[in-house]
């Protein structure tokens, strides 16, 4: 299987570098450096609240009984997550008191689904209006991780972006970062471009009447990435660029297929007849504090630093191993996350004044999902965070791949200061000035 990856995907440039490759049978046994991120699957909720148990049952013992079935076989599951269709589609938006009520309802659910072991996780799908949007500091205040929400921002014939979502999504994100502690609501919120259902990580992630009934595997792998390149560099100390380039491609696609396959084969074995269908995998390395950071993989890929001249050519190299996985879909980013709050190596970097707001946004030219978890100055001007939006999506369309902004304007901070985030999921980092 994994020869069937090299040969397909190295030219005879790098054959002595393959052969090599195979020399790494630690690495592929060890699947403690693949863990699955996410079992997220995709629901249709509608106003009959008497429905809602039962769907949200049968969804969250689907992914618990998977999730039983990976650990069994040895892989480590983080979180099992439920993606709604549109909130509005079973929410009362009428006023923000009906939309409150509402979700009260749906918390009570959720929290009676809520099992030990394995955190789960809530998205009620995209906002689609302005009115809705201007709910969604309030939702986030009163539910918190129950409450991922998202919107999409369309473009219209002439390429231009649709200002009046944009406003209101700069709105909303500012009232967030007022009303919740230190910001950090801004975490369950993101503006989409270009984004496709089925994307597994949130609060990006909704589901459409067309994606209802299906689940798509996430992956965390930066663990892995980086125990390939340091075994890639003991047996090939001596190489030419581009015999390193052909065999860092080679190794790192090689190993995240055979995960890949593994997973594929547990899902296959007894879970496509279970009420779920099977749409894919997110191969994108989705960094968190608690595993390697993607600053060591660019180091390993010989950058001095991400942000270092370099940066460039290997996020595309990273991109093209997330893009190159067969025999399974792709959905979602598959790509290159670069995560600056989430991922320790990046937050450190921001420190070190190796990248700017500016270059994180070029890089997203050749990978990465845009601006996401930005901390950026309290009183940043809202026209300002609006041209980054606008900045960001044109950008999406214009290269034809999905990007976010999710951007954490920190009350009384300013550029170069260092956060205090608390949640668990946030690194601290030094706050990006907004040119």
């Amino acid at each position: 299987m994994i020869c069937d990856v090299i040969t397909n995907n190295v030219n005879a440039d790098s054959t002595d570098t393959s052969e090599k490759i195979m020399e790494y049978p630690e690495i592929l046994s060890d699947k403690n450096l693949c863990k699955v991120r996410t079992i997220t699957t995709f629901i249709e909720l509608d106003f009959d609240q008497s429905k809602w148990p039962a769907l949200i049952k049968k969804a969250n013992a689907f992914c618990q009984t998977l999730a039983h079935d990976f650990k069994e076989n040895g892989y480590t599951v983080q979180s099992v997550r439920i993606v709604t269709n549109a909130f509005s589609e079973y929410i009362d938006t009428t006023s923000l008191a009906t939309a409150q009520q509402d979700l009260r309802a749906l918390k009570k659910l959720l929290d009676e689904s809520q099992q030990s072991g394995i955190r789960f996780r809530f998205a009620i799908g995209e906002a689609t209006t302005v009115e809705q949007l201007s709910l969604i500091p309030e939702l986030i205040k009163e539910f918190g991780d129950l409450c991922n929400v998202c919107v999409n921002i369309e473009n219209d014939p002439y390429s231009v972006l649709d200002d009046s979502m944009i406003q209101a999504a700069t709105k909303a994100v500012n009232k967030i970062s007022q009303i919740t502690p230190r910001g950090e609501g801004n975490f369950n919120f993101t503006v989409n471009f270009n984004c496709d259902p089925l994307i597994p990580y949130f609060p990006a992630s909704y589901s459409r009447k067309e994606t209802k009934n299906q689940f798509v595997i996430g992956l965390e792998t930066p663990d892995l990435l980086v125990a390939a390149l340091r075994r890639f560099h003991q047996v090939n100390p001596v190489l030419d660029h581009k015999q390193q380039m052909h065999g860092y491609f080679t190794l790192l696609s090689a190993q995240l297929q055979f995960h890949i396959d593994q997973l594929h084969t547990i899902i296959k074995a007894n879970h496509l007849q279970q009420g779920f269908e099977f749409a894919g995998v997110d191969s994108s390395a989705a960094p968190s504090k608690n595993c390697a950071s993607m600053a060591d993989v660019y180091t390993l890929l010989g950058v001095e630093h991400f942000g270092a001249a370099g940066t460039v050519e290997a996020s595309a190299l990273l991109t093209r191993v997330f893009k190159s996985i067969k025999r399974v879909p792709l959905v979602g980013f598959s790509g290159l996350m670069l995560a600056l709050t989430e991922d320790t190596g990046l937050a450190q970097g921001s420190q070190f004044g190796h990248f700017d707001i500016r270059v994180l946004l070029t890089y997203s030219s050749v990978c990465g999902i845009g601006l996401d978890t930005v901390p950026i100055p309290g009183d940043t001007a809202i026209d300002k965070i609006a041209a980054l939006m606008r900045d960001t999506g044109t950008m999406a369309f214009r290269l034809n791949k999905p990007l976010t902004v999710r951007l954490f304007p920190v009350p009384g901070l300013q550029a170069g200061d260092l956060t205090a985030f608390e949640s668990d999921d946030l690194c601290n980092c030094n706050v990006l000035a907004v040119p």
